[in-house]
């Protein structure tokens, strides 16, 4: 289990933390897992409870109205387990490792956030917001339809860019209220607005790590203002 964590520092993941997940990979069931859940605990909850807790003063520089909570359950560390009810592959477990931080003001994933997914080939970092509710999706396509200047300023911004750009799925079709020639109809048709850099999984062994993460979640953070104003939250 997860212990005095507030006393280490993250020197990087350990290289067990890949090995654990190809391993999962190819033996994805429970008899496999339970033989290898100290190791689990071990080389993957630890460390990523550790991360977390670096991450926490960085975080707090950016903002102080997101959290960083390193418990294993609740916190800010996503679970291994697969939900499958509604899924044809029904292996339990996930074969990758992530953990999200989000706005205090939100209490589930609808809530703007940062973001980290680690897989055994890549690294993804940043933040935004994923499928929001109808009323949070309509506030912020509102505030773009009323902010366009603003909007300009973020989304064509070089840092932004050089992040890949706000990402989302779209509509086929323009949102009600909307008109197809509508200035920045594009982005109105996203159902959800986030930014993900991309980085080699090395790098998860590295203290570095935690350096490249909060620098994705700083160009990451512009976003998030964009979207907390929108939504009438403190940033």
């Amino acid at each position: 289990m997860v212990s005095d964590l507030n006393m280490q520092e993250f020197d990087g993941f350990p290289k067990d933390f890949f090995r654990f997940f190809k391993e999962l990979k190819n033996n994805n069931n429970r008899e496999w897992f339970a033989t290898n859940k100290p190791r689990y605990y071990e080389s993957v909850v630890n460390p990523m409870g550790a991360f977390i807790v670096a991450i926490a003063p960085c975080l707090q520089r950016i903002s102080a109205h997101y959290k960083a909570d390193p418990r294993p359950h609740g916190g800010s560390m996503f679970r291994i387990y697969r939900d499958t009810r509604f899924s044809k592959d029904k292996t339990p477990y996930k074969t990758h490792a992530a953990c999200h931080f989000r706005h205090l003001a939100g209490r589930d994933a609808h809530a703007p956030g940062f973001y980290v997914h680690i897989e055994t080939d890549s690294i993804r970092f940043g933040g935004g917001i994923w499928l929001p509710p109808a009323k949070q999706l309509g506030q912020i396509r509102e505030f773009i339809a009323d902010n366009p200047s603003a909007w300009d300023k973020l989304s064509k911004s070089a840092a932004i860019r050089k992040a890949g750009g706000i990402q989302g799925d779209s509509l086929k079709r323009p949102p009600r209220g909307y008109d197809a020639d509508a200035r920045h109809i594009d982005d109105l048709k996203k159902k959800s607005f986030y930014l993900m850099a991309e980085a080699d999984a090395e790098l998860a062994l590295e203290p570095a790590f935690v350096t490249e993460t909060i620098k994705a979640f700083r160009t990451a953070a512009k976003l998030n203002h964009f979207i907390t104003d929108a939504l009438s939250l403190p940033f």
